[in-house]
This record gives structure tokens, sequence and C-alpha cells, in this order.
């Protein structure tokens, strides 16, 4: 003959519904998205945007010198060169996940990964609308 459920057996399913609530919610919250393009910034200014899905390398300008070389390959970033003395900015990992970056702080060249398309034109997020 089957047991029937006590008080105890229901305390123990809904505290695995709450469980299992706050573990999905926490991550539907969180989830990494895949960049779309990225932002290159030099001394506060926007230098331009790049989409992620084509290959390319960008020199990066200051002042008429070539300060920065970045390179786009198969939706990843990467930093392949730069003109200051410690090249950490070259040593950081690809980056393609949004909101990461890569920065040079001698050169001040921060490239970071977004989710918007570039030809959107429409920055705007979700707090902002």
């Amino acid at each position: 003959m089957p047991q029937k459920m006590g008080k105890n057996d229901f305390f123990l399913l809904f505290a695995l519904a709450i469980i299992f609530i706050i573990f999905f919610t926490f991550f539907y919250l969180f989830e990494v998205k895949e960049g779309k393009s990225i932002i290159v910034t030099v001394n506060g200014k926007e230098y331009g945007k790049y989409e992620l899905a084509t290959n390319q390398s960008i020199k990066i300008k200051y002042n008429g010198k070539v300060i920065n070389e970045l390179q786009i390959k198969d939706g990843k970033a990467s930093m392949q060169s730069a003109t200051c003395p410690d090249k950490l900015c070259v040593k950081q990992h690809e980056i393609s996940k949004k909101n990461e970056t890569i920065v040079c702080l001698p050169n001040k060249v921060v490239v970071t990964v977004v989710y918007d398309d570039v030809n959107n034109g429409d920055n705007i997020d979700a707090i902002s609308k």
C-alpha cells in the first residue's frame, strides 16, 4: 500500500522548487551573450565600431601615428601590437562575449564587446528607454 505524503515531504518539494526557480533565474539574468561588435575608444573618444563577424585588421592611430593594431578573426578580437612599453594589452586573451574588454592604459585605448549590431545605431539600453 503506497504511503501518503506528509508535511515534511511537502516542505522538501517546496524547498526544491524554490531552489530550482532561484537557480534558473540566476542563469537567465546573468547569461553570457556572444557579442556582435566591438567599440574602440582612444583617449575617451569613440574611434570606431567594428563587427566581430568580419575578419579584419584595424590600425588604431592617434596624432597620425599607429599606436595599436587590433585583429578580428573568427568572431574574436585581440590586440596584435602596441607601442606601449609593457605590451600588457597584447598579452590579454581574445574577447568575444558582451562587456569583455581589452585595455591599453599607456595609449588610452579601450576595446569593448557589445551585443548591438554596428549598423543598428541604436545603443540605448533597456534602462535608458
